[in-house]
């Protein structure tokens, strides 16, 4: 990611719809625009510089479904904001599909956490600052699959070591118990990844005040992604990129 630490507005797409789930639990659904393109507009308009989509519908199928929206995201953005994509990326093909489109970065994580090498090459591919892994970690395991219930979790410190020894050099941690909640980032599993000192961390799950950004960044992660708080107006965006 470009230097310096980037507050990252989470755009979570469900049904054309953008949405938050709680602690990743589709029947726990809040909806918030019926035109995500709009919702990015005013993103970017607040001084994003990153905007973090996500195709929860994929991630839930393994199959992108969200590909025409999150074009005409990028193609509305145009050069003034990055757009990284997320879910539902589990195929060389897919990934290459939404670079080609025009994302900044590809978020990949169910197939580079059953198969590093997975991951190893897109970054031979594209470059390591094209691609990152989600961690998203749930009793100190990082799971895949959209998080569905009893999906096959690896130790977060260790998918993170495999990984890095792949090429990557950016994750995203997610601490899933907090996401959606607005009950503060999980500083604990953060400090812990940091410490193995093998990339760039973007703290994300939890966030709710600009305390909980400053907080972030003092740890030394990279960024922090920013969702329910920012629809539900507990934290302004041009605020936060100014703190």
């Amino acid at each position: 990611m470009t230097s310096g630490f980037h507050v990252l507005p989470a755009i979570d797409l469900r049904g054309g719809r953008v949405v938050r789930l709680q602690q990743g639990d589709f029947a726990r659904e809040t909806a918030f625009s019926d035109d995500p393109v709009a919702v990015a507009r005013a993103f970017a308009e607040a001084g994003a510089r990153w905007l973090h989509v996500v195709d929860l519908d994929g991630a839930r199928t393994g199959e992108p479904a969200h590909g025409a929206v999150i074009a005409a995201i990028v193609e509305m953005v145009g050069d003034r904001v990055a757009v990284e994509v997320a879910g539902g990326l589990r195929t060389e093909a897919s990934v290459a599909l939404v670079l080609a489109g025009g994302a900044a970065r590809a978020v990949v994580g169910t197939a580079a956490l059953r198969d590093p090498t997975f991951a190893g090459r897109l970054v031979a591919t594209h470059g390591a600052d094209r691609i990152a892994v989600a961690l998203d970690v749930g009793d100190g395991l990082a799971l895949g699959e959209g998080w569905r219930a009893g999906a096959a979790g690896v130790r977060a410190g260790d998918a993170l070591a495999a990984l890095a020894d792949q090429g990557v050099t950016t994750f995203e941690a997610t601490a899933i118990e907090r996401d959606g909640l607005l009950t503060g980032p999980d500083l604990d599993l953060l400090a812990r990844l940091l410490e193995l000192g093998r990339g760039d961390v973007i703290a994300s799950g939890g966030v709710a005040t600009l305390e909980d950004i400053r907080a972030v960044r003092r740890l030394g992660c990279a960024g922090a992604i920013v969702g329910r708080a920012l629809y539900d107006g507990d934290i302004d965006l041009a605020s936060a990129i100014g703190a």
